[in-house]
C-alpha cells in the first residue's frame, strides 16, 4: 500500500465529517428561521385582528353605549397584545383578547338591531376569518417549533446546537378554551 493512501483516507474522512456537521448546523438554522417565519405570520394576523377591533368596538358602542366596561376590556386587551414585548407575552395577551371578544359578542346577542347592522356583521365575519387564520398559523408555528426542538434536542443535533440554540415554546390553548361550553335548554 503506497504511503499516500492513509493521509488521503484521513483527509476524505475529515472532509466528510465537516460536511456532515455543516449539514446538521444548516438544518438547525433552517428550522430556526422557519419558526421565525411562522411567528411573523401569526404576528401579521394578530395585527389584522388588532386593526379590526376599533371599528368593531365603535360599531357596538353606537348600539350599546352602556356596555362600556366590556368595550373598555376589549380595548385594554387589544393594547396588551400590541405592546407585548415577547412572542410568549403576545401569545398570552392574544388569548386574553380572544376571551374579551367572546364577551363582546355575547353583549351583541342582546341587541337585535346591532346584530342586523351590516357593518357589524361584516366586521364580525372578517374577525372570524382572521381568528381562523390565526388558528391555522398557530398550528403551523407549533409544527415548526416541534421540528426545531427535535433538531436541537436529538443526537447529533444536540451536539452541533450546543448552547447557541435554545428550545422554543409553542402556543398552548388558554385554560378557558379547554373547558367545554355549557349548553342549557
Amino acid at each position: 500500500m503506497p504511503g499516500w493512501v492513509v493521509p488521503v483516507i484521513v483527509v476524505v474522512v475529515v472532509i466528510a465529517v465537516v460536511a456532515w456537521v455543516i449539514s446538521i448546523y444548516n438544518g438547525i438554522v433552517t428550522a430556526d428561521n422557519k419558526c421565525d417565519n411562522a411567528w411573523q405570520t401569526i404576528d401579521a394576523q394578530l395585527q389584522r385582528r388588532s386593526d379590526l377591533i376599533p371599528n368593531l368596538v365603535e360599531t357596538v358602542r353606537g348600539y350599546a353605549s352602556h356596555e362600556s366596561s366590556t368595550l373598555d376590556a376589549v380595548t385594554r386587551a387589544r393594547a396588551a397584545v400590541d405592546s407585548a414585548p415577547t412572542p410568549e407575552a403576545k401569545m398570552e395577551a392574544s388569548n386574553a383578547l380572544t376571551n374579551t371578544l367572546r364577551s363582546l359578542f355575547a353583549v351583541a346577542e342582546a341587541y337585535p338591531d346591532l346584530k342586523a347592522n351590516a357593518n357589524f356583521s361584516q366586521l364580525q365575519t372578517e374577525l372570524a376569518e382572521t381568528e381562523n387564520k390565526i388558528s391555522y398559523a398557530r398550528m403551523s408555528y407549533n409544527d415548526m417549533v416541534l421540528a426545531y426542538n427535535n433538531a436541537i434536542e436529538t443526537f447529533p443535533g444536540s451536539v452541533v446546537a450546543g448552547k447557541r440554540f435554545r428550545p422554543r415554546t409553542g402556543f398552548e390553548a388558554a385554560a378557558e378554551a379547554r373547558e367545554a361550553p355549557q349548553v342549557r335548554f
